[in-house]
């Protein structure tokens, strides 16, 4: 069985959903390369789902410690979720349990990061919190970076459910909803997350935000703020 690979991310964490085969061939260099690309993307923390990982061989199991070892140079790790339990016993039957951290339900791999502040994350903005949600992760990427720019302590996720942990845990001053939200109205993802946070001032970006210019969106979001843009 092939490996197919589906990738996320929320906060400072990338997600990888791994289903089939981790072996030498074309399955471990697609790995590889998804482990890079979120490592390009400047993440050095990652959760694997291994829920539909049926297969795992020496070659698997060396990538994963390689990129685990990489990942903590840089003050990182990687950590696996809902591991079957062939895969547990060849962790077990290697030693490998101490290297490799394995978490019962892909909640709780996201949690242990959400709970343990990154030395970035401690420097970050001090200003309102900001929690964006959208689908797509360059409109998150956008978002969050624009508005870290103007001093706002922003964060963003893909999904509506990691949205709610990271709610959970960190609160927000403000919520931001995009136009793409996984086939929910923009509307009901907006109701659900205030539910969380009740306290928190809500706003839903209009669906030709994305169509917008830099310069405009940017614009658009310094208005929702009432900041002055300075440049």
């Amino acid at each position: 069985m092939n490996l197919t690979l589906q990738s996320r991310f929320a906060a400072n964490i990338y997600i990888i959903h791994c289903a089939g085969h981790i072996v030498l061939g074309p399955e471990t260099t697609a790995l590889e390369a998804a482990l890079n690309q979120g490592m390009e993307y400047t993440f050095n923390r990652f959760v694997l789902n291994l829920a539909e990982v049926d297969r795992l061989d020496s070659i698997g199991i060396g990538l994963l410690v390689r990129f685990a070892e990489r990942l903590r140079r840089r003050g990182g790790d990687i950590r696996l979720a809902e591991p079957q339990p062939f895969f547990i016993r060849l962790l077990e039957i290697t030693q490998l349990t101490k290297v490799l951290h394995m978490f019962p339900t892909e909640e709780d791999a996201i949690l242990s990061f959400l709970n343990q502040p990154s030395p970035e994350e401690e420097q970050a903005n001090s200003g309102p919190r900001v929690l964006f949600v959208d689908e797509s992760p360059d409109l998150c990427v956008f978002v969050r970076t624009i508005l870290r720019q103007y001093g706002f302590d922003a964060d963003s996720a893909c999904l509506l459910r990691d949205a709610r942990m990271m709610l959970r845990v960190d609160g927000a001053d403000f919520i931001l909803v995009g136009p793409g939200t996984y086939q929910r109205p923009a509307d009901t993802v907006l109701a659900t997350l205030t539910l969380l946070a009740p306290k928190a001032v809500a706003h839903r970006l209009a669906d030709d935000f994305k169509s917008l210019d830099a310069g405009e969106a940017t614009d658009v979001l310094l208005q929702l703020f009432n900041v002055q843009r300075t440049a």
